[in-house]
């Protein structure tokens, strides 16, 4: 069993003994190596590319392999009728490979549990490459969650070819039972690691949370609304887990009873939050000072009033028992929308109630302004743009509302006017959520009746959207939290011919919804008998036109690589998967998926050139020394012996391009040897050196003296022999050439001639 890359590769070969049982033959090559069996021999088994002997246990063990050798068998056993396996992997990408081999024996079963196991902040992400399983066969992906507990994400009837499925933490285990009759199917999975980051923070109700990373380390701060106050940390951290977690709850914003402000210039007054619990009848009566820099006044803007029968509000205009009553709700009378300025720098505010936890009480918004001078205005729900951020007599003030807002109750222009005491010719306009309305345009929003504030009761509200002919609707309903006795449905269509796509009562998570016409209704009904101010926070949805097809938009090719598509019409759920020619590396997601909206997952992603050499490894014995960690084209890596050993080889190779093709090294690593072996080597070579210079000086001598012998017999003689001949010798020619795909060099040509006088 050969574990590459994480990749479960069968060599059955390597491991499997003459003398195995044939009931067991079909399990090789299926993720799964035999470690022994009983009255085996001990066998062979792979590990980190070298052989070793592993003794066999007592009793028969079907083992699975994972990509390190170092992963435990945690359990597994065999019988006559049922194989288990256990395979783990660890390694950060992989694959859970099965391979088409002959089918089990009849009425044996065989169960296999893969189990993907990765650092804590890390979860595993699944995609199924192909999946080919016979009737009564079973695959499921499961995952754990934070507490340990088993959880199913996706079985055999679910999975299609290039589906992701992610853990929720750092495990996730595969599960495969062969069919009734032994079937064994066929499936490719591939696995790679991503950053589990913690849940979106839950935005506090009249307040805010801006998050700079989800990942483990990241922060959420939290702030409230003007006149609420942060009840908790203001501050969580992303801790790393197996499942990360906020280093603790997020915190409330509570407006509270009473208080005390000093150099007030700008805030909000508000009637206590209610109390749950032992606590509930408290805040029956609350107390605010507020105070002014010295010789400015305040004005106070009564933004929301809706006292109970026995509630009672009092403003006074100081701080002493004496002072002038600005506003007394006691004494009835019209109630004073556009605000009370008081006579100098200071306001107490009182508020009376016996019914605390009643949605029942007040807003009131405080600014100080100079003396000469106009109050600076104010626009719940909306903005404006003025002519003197200092507001003196001539300034003018233009209002706007926020989307899913109209100005009621006020012009959308004031002035400030009357040099002798300056004041605004005309009280604020109000922006409120509007209770239905036909809406036309491209895009929009849709908010629940007196947003931010709760609803009333007996809302009935119909908003209808119509887009252009050749378009269509989405919803993106991104808060609905209303009580269970109201109501809010969607409807499809025009007035004649409609479809109900969902009624929804209660809260819900974020969810998007389409229509298949350029119509579509949102009605909503709250119940006539509920509290004053409703029971639920509201809802906000979001609407955009889309296209009227059912497709998402073709994706161009990508260079250096190609796509492939799941389905022949990109419709919902449909994949395209993006592969890189060989020497470029994928930048991106792999597998984009068409979603509900007609969108994209994410951007295509893009074939980046290979400039980098693989990692060649350290040589036994040596150090090393690298030009650059990350192994560019250029970077050159010395090695060099320990004391006591000798180097074999080049002690230098170098990353150099190819192309095509990825980079490679320009040699094979070298070797470092032991020194008494070289010495040893080296004394028997000069023996032998010398044994032959001696065995040729003889042989010289003796042809030496042969060859005078004979040129002296030669010249007394009249015989000439042809002692020597000429031979004709040409050109030996010598090749050697290396190729491999990690090391490469040129090829060396020579040529020598010899020639013989």
């Amino acid at each position: 069993m050969l574990a590459q890359k994480g990749r479960l590769v069968s060599q059955k070969r390597d491991i499997l003994p003459s003398a195995l049982p044939q009931n067991l033959l079909p399990l090789l090559g299926r993720g799964l190596s035999i470690s022994s069996l009983p009255g085996s021999h001990s066998l062979e088994h792979q590990s980190g590319g070298l052989l070793r002997r592993v003794k066999p246990p007592a009793s028969a063990a079907v083992s699975g392999r994972g990509t390190d050798p170092t992963d435990k068998i945690r359990s597994s056993s065999l019988s006559s009728a049922v194989q288990n396996c256990m395979v783990n992997f660890t390694d950060p990408e992989g694959y859970i490979d099965s391979s088409d081999d002959p089918p089990l024996p009849d009425g044996t079963f065989l169960h296999c549990t893969y189990t993907v196991t990765v650092y804590t902040g890390y979860g595993v992400e699944l995609q199924v490459k192909s999946v080919n399983l016979s009737e009564g066969e079973q695959l499921s992906i499961r995952g754990v969650d934070e507490r340990g507990a088993l959880l199913v994400l996706a079985n055999q009837t679910l999975l299609v070819e290039g589906q992701v499925i992610r853990s929720p933490t750092n495990t996730l285990s595969v599960y495969y039972r062969s069919g009734p009759e032994g079937s064994m199917g066929i499936f490719q999975l591939h696995y790679q690691i991503f950053r589990l980051s913690c849940s979106l923070p839950k935005r506090p109700h009249y307040g805010e949370v801006s998050v700079l990373d989800l990942l483990p380390g990241g922060t959420a701060r939290f702030h409230c609304h003007m006149g609420y106050h942060l009840q908790g940390e203001s501050l969580l951290t992303c801790l790393n887990a197996s499942l990360p977690v906020w280093s603790g709850k997020e915190p409330s914003c509570r407006a509270l009873c009473g208080g005390s402000v000093k150099n007030a210039t700008v805030g909000r007054v508000l009637s206590p939050s209610p109390h749950h619990g032992p606590n509930a009848t408290q805040d029956r009566s609350c107390s605010w000072s507020l105070e002014a820099p010295k010789d400015q006044r305040l004005h106070l803007h009564l933004e929301r009033l809706a006292l109970g029968p026995t509630d009672r509000l009092v403003l006074w205009s100081g701080l002493d028992a004496g002072s002038v009553v600005l506003f007394d709700s006691g004494r009835g009378g019209q109630i004073p929308f556009e605000g009370v300025i008081s006579e100098g720098p200071a306001v107490r505010i009182q508020f009376i109630t016996d019914q605390p936890n009643h949605n029942t009480g007040f807003n009131i918004r405080y600014e100080a302004f100079e003396r000469g001078h106009c109050y600076e205005p104010y626009l719940q729900n909306g903005n404006f743009t003025t002519s003197d951020p200092l507001y003196s007599v001539g300034t003018v003030v233009q209002f706007s509302c926020d989307p899913g807002h109209s100005l009621e109750q006020g012009p959308p222009v004031i002035e400030c006017i009357s040099a002798r005491d300056p004041y605004w010719n005309d009280t604020e306009p109000l922006c409120k959520a509007q209770c239905g309305g036909d809406l036309t345009g491209p895009g929009g929003v849709i908010l629940s009746p007196n947003w931010p504030e709760w609803y009333g009761e007996g809302e009935d509200c119909s908003w209808r959207i119509h887009v252009g002919e050749d378009k269509r609707v989405l919803l993106d309903v991104q808060l609905l939290n209303i009580s269970d006795s109201d109501m809010l449905t969607i409807t499809d269509g025009d007035e004649v011919t409609t479809r109900i796509l969902g009624r929804y009562v209660g809260g819900s998570s974020p969810f998007k919804l389409s229509s298949t016409t350029p119509d579509l209704t949102v009605t909503f009904h709250s119940d006539p008998a509920g509290l004053v101010f409703g029971k639920g926070e509201g809802f906000i949805i979001n609407y955009m036109e889309v296209s009227r097809n059912d497709s998402c938009p073709d994706l161009p090719e990508i260079q250096n690589g190609w796509k492939t598509t799941s389905h022949i019409a990109l419709v919902r759920g449909a994949r395209i998967t993006y592969q890189c020619d060989p020497g470029y590396d994928l930048v991106g997601r792999e597998t984009l998926t068409c979603q509900l909206d007609l969108s994209w997952s994410s951007q295509p992603p893009f074939c980046e050139k290979i400039m980098y050499c693989s990692d060649p490894g350290h040589v036994e014995h040596s150090t090393r020394s690298l030009s650059d960690p990350k192994l560019l084209v250029g970077t050159t890596i010395q090695y060099s012996c320990n004391p006591g050993f000798v180097l074999q080889g080049g002690a230098t190779i170098t990353c150099y391009g190819r192309e095509p093709g990825t980079p490679v090294w320009t040699s094979r690593l070298p070797h470092c040897v032991f020194a008494e072996a070289t010495a040893g080597s080296s004394l028997d070579g000069g023996n032998i050196a010398l044994a032959i210079f001696i065995l040729v000086l003889l042989l010289s001598v003796l042809l030496g003296g042969a060859y005078v012998y004979v040129t002296r017999c030669r010249y007394h003689s009249n015989l000439r022999l042809p002692l020597i001949y000429p031979h004709p010798y040409r050109q030996i020619t010598v090749e050697t050439e290396f190729d491999n795909p990690l090391y490469e060099t040129g090829g060396v040509n020579g040529e020598v001639a010899i020639q013989i006088a």
